[in-house]
């Protein structure tokens, strides 16, 4: 009885994570439509604090894609590739293997000051504005502090992280493809990053977190208004930042790996969005809270 148990209970956590891929099926393969290409990029060597979690980040967003037959991922914590002329350490030419020429989209993890020279950076700023897409988690809003034009692509800088959950978040956009599966409201705990330098009328707001009940603390400098993740475009390419992500056991969670998974297949083309920058709106009626995303 104990292992009908089990199997039961085993084959119900694996239907439940297939049913969150949708109806995308496993095509890509043995001649259905080709599969998109996503890199994805975590080069973290210069970070101040090490993300043990990013290992697993990369896996689980290798396996949505590979299980949706919807991309291939490529995984890559070295940097030389983010070019469309990548060299090898001897400066000779780099042959095969991902680059800004061959992929569809970046799956972005860098920490602090990733180094890349000053033709990649151009390379990688095109590639987003020509049309390919560009999804980045929770440090990633660490990166490049220095580079100016990274603020316009990612649409915000990091300020600390001065709410460590657990708390509430506000779900302003139930009809975008990433966070049309969660509640209005819902609790959630996480290591919230605090971002600096973003305006409203460029980026469009999906999830916050809620202050009202949030004591003060030296590090929180937003009031009231302190966003947790957007989409917008940067030229003809669209972005998306969330800051879920600090622990494993976040990127476990079924819903964050939901609102990842619908956050490339946007971002990649696959689905359809209208961006609507807006003010922020009101948190809904206590009467409103759905189910916790956790």
């Amino acid at each position: 009885m104990k292992i009908r148990t089990i199997v039961v209970t085993v084959a119900l956590i694996l239907s439940a994570s297939f049913s969150l891929l949708g109806d995308q099926g496993r095509g890509g393969r043995g001649g259905a439509p080709a599969r998109k290409r996503v890199l994805a990029w975590a080069d973290t060597r210069n970070g101040q604090s090490q993300h043990e979690s990013v290992s697993h980040a990369l896996a689980v967003i290798e396996r949505l894609g590979y299980q949706s037959g919807l991309w291939d991922t490529f995984i890559r914590t070295d940097s030389h590739i983010v070019s469309k002329t990548p060299k090898k350490t001897d400066g000779s030419a780099a042959s095969g293997g991902p680059n800004l020429n061959n992929v569809d989209a970046i799956f972005f993890m860098g920490h602090r000051d990733v180094p890349i020279d000053a033709g990649q950076k151009e390379d990688l700023l095109s590639f987003v504005r020509d049309g390919k897409g560009f999804v980045a988690a929770h440090i990633a809003l660490t990166a490049f502090d220095s580079w100016p034009e990274f603020l316009d692509l990612i649409g915000a800088r990091f300020d600390g992280h001065p709410i460590n959950g657990p708390g509430t978040v506000i779900n302003e956009r139930p009809d975008f493809p990433a966070t049309k599966h969660l509640p209005p409201s819902f609790a959630f705990t996480d290591e919230f990053y605090q971002p600096k330098d973003h305006s409203r009328e460029k980026i469009d707001v999906l999830l916050r977190l809620d202050l009202s009940n949030v004591p003060a603390n030296q590090g929180l400098r937003l009031q009231g208004d302190y966003p947790l993740a957007w989409a917008k475009t940067y030229g003809k390419g669209r972005v998306f930042y969330g800051s879920f992500a600090h622990a494993s056991e976040t990127w476990d969670n079924r819903n964050i790996q939901q609102m990842y998974f619908e956050a490339i297949r946007w971002a990649l083309g696959l689905s359809d969005a209208e961006l609507k920058p807006h003010p922020m709106t009101p948190a809904p009626a206590a009467g409103g809270r759905g189910g916790g995303a956790r």
